[in-house]
């Protein structure tokens, strides 16, 4: 018997769209009947669940999306193709065209919005102290979805894990450069995954199911570190995540997952509750530790003691 999407009719429109919002486009025009192809209903509410969520598409692989929609990834290569693409990679690069397109266009967005919104002023105090209102916002935003039992668990995998790697690029790179520093107080074995000399094929490779990685991306999402995290979790790597939503393709991956908000005029992403959230965590780690973390903690300032370098 077909399957219900088998229903759709391989009619190759022209030329596919290749915009998202052609896609979207199409859809509506398929429901009403106006198009060069026609879907079956269940076939069309696929394609109008894809075109809603291009961050995911953009990134995950045609079995993930399957399965997140409850049909096979042969279903959807054939419904792809009946909308005239050449396959699923084809009509992905629609989806990757618009984020890379986002994420070129942000910064800027960002500038014009701090610029515009204070145009001639000379309110320097005001533009710090609104940055400030927005990270506390943010903060507070973390802390009303924080689950106890999940930071337990969190802290515990940590505490226990043979190593510790940890992942983030551009200015989330401050934020994983922070949680390595901070764990690395208070044991051994801690890193970030892509050290000086070492590939992140290397570093993946080293890791086993004993590890943890920690992974950190906001939208418009990584593309690198939506991948790296993929490769681990498939490698039985615990991957904890700290994103800022629950569509985030991060958050699929991870075994426990914090949402931080990162809402502000800040000229790009703000990180001011990612730093407070890791502080945090660092914490409940050392906590976790116990007296090993203060013997790391006193080996730590012995050593700089006999440098003559003081541990700030």
């Amino acid at each position: 018997m077909n399957s219900p999407l088998s229903s759709a009719q391989l009619v190759e429109p022209p030329l596919p769209p290749r915009s998202l919002e052609a896609l979207r486009e199409l859809v509506v025009c398929i429901r009403r009947g106006e198009a060069a192809v026609s879907l079956g209903k269940k076939a069309l509410d696929v394609v109008a669940r894809l075109v809603d969520r291009p961050e995911e598409v953009a990134v995950r692989s045609i079995t993930e999306l399957a399965s997140t929609l409850g049909v096979n990834a042969s279903t959807l290569s054939r419904l792809v193709r009946s909308l005239g693409y050449a396959g699923f990679s084809d009509f992905q690069n629609v989806f990757r065209d618009r984020i890379a397109g986002a994420h070129g266009n942000f910064y800027s967005r960002q500038g014009h919005r701090l610029i515009d919104a204070d145009a001639g002023g000379d309110d320097y105090i005001g533009v710090v102290g609104q940055l400030a209102r927005e990270s506390i916002a943010n903060v507070d935003g973390f802390l009303s979805q924080l689950d106890a039992a999940e930071l337990r668990q969190a802290a515990r995998l940590l505490a226990r894990a043979q190593r510790v790697r940890v992942f983030g690029v551009r200015q989330i790179h401050a934020v994983t450069s922070l949680i390595s520093y901070g764990l690395s107080l208070v044991r051994p074995g801690v890193s970030q995954l892509d050290m000086p000399g070492q590939g992140l094929a290397e570093g993946l490779a080293q890791l086993s199911k004993n590890d943890v990685l920690v992974v950190s991306s906001v939208k418009p999402y990584s593309r690198r570190v939506v991948e790296v995290a993929r490769v681990a979790s498939e490698a039985g790597v615990a991957v904890i995540a700290l994103t800022d939503s629950r569509a985030s393709p991060l958050a699929a991956r991870a075994r426990h997952t914090f949402f931080i908000p990162h809402q502000s005029s800040f000229i790009s992403n703000s990180i001011g509750a990612y730093v407070v959230f890791s502080e945090g965590l660092i914490n409940l780690v050392a906590k976790e530790l116990g007296g090993k973390a203060l013997r790391a903690l006193e080996r730590q300032e012995q050593f700089l003691d006999a440098l003559g370098v003081e541990m700030r």
